[in-house]
């Protein structure tokens, strides 16, 4: 995936991002595009199926020591990162929930169409997201801190517009991730270190 994180994260942590938002898809088993969903997961460079466990191995003191791989690594995770994002994910989607019925139809139209239009630019499609993030963020009377407001925007489009059209996940996931990675990846990074502690 196109990696341009500005604010000096491992390769590692930028991989939160990945799994983050596609945690908050698999919260989704109404949608449309569970088929896409599963092909984005085995193209994603870690093992997004984290909570398969496939790689947990028990200790002697009776826990698990969590893994996921890294471009074909193993790399150790003390810190069970996946229970922490799936944690996190499970809760972003309860509120997710909750805001759902806000995001207008009509922008959710728009933002698909203006991905599909003329192969736009990976510049083209982050600036795309912004602007119907900006419009929503407007809009909508939050009672919420606004990364937190604007990292669940960016994942209900994400999941309305690949259910609107499913084979545009692919690309609004890499637009999304993208555009976390380089506006919101502090406070993502804050949050699965909060829930860590």
């Amino acid at each position: 995936m196109d990696r341009k994180v500005t604010n000096g994260a491992s390769l590692q942590d930028e991989y939160i991002t990945d799994l983050l938002v596609f945690g908050f898809l698999q919260n989704c088993p109404n949608c449309n595009f569970h088929k896409e969903l599963e092909l984005l997961g085995h193209e994603l460079p870690t093992q997004a199926h984290l909570w398969e466990y496939h790689d947990d191995e028990l200790q002697t003191d009776g826990n698990r020591s969590s893994y996921f791989h890294l471009e074909g690594r193993r790399v150790a995770d003390s810190g069970h990162q996946e229970e922490i994002i799936q944690n996190i994910t499970r809760h972003l989607a309860e509120i997710g929930d909750r805001m759902d019925s806000s995001i207008h139809p009509g922008l959710v139209n728009d933002l698909a169409r203006q991905f599909m239009n003329m192969n736009p630019s990976e510049e083209d499609r982050r600036n795309y997201l912004a602007a119907a993030l900006g419009q929503m963020m407007q809009t909508y009377p939050w009672d919420m801190e606004e990364e937190k407001a604007m990292l669940l925007l960016a994942m209900l489009l994400v999941k309305k517009v690949a259910d609107h059209t499913p084979s545009l996940l692919r690309d609004v996931f890499r637009t999304t991730v993208n555009f976390i990675n380089q506006n919101l990846f502090t406070y993502v990074r804050n949050l699965t270190r909060n829930e860590r502690e």
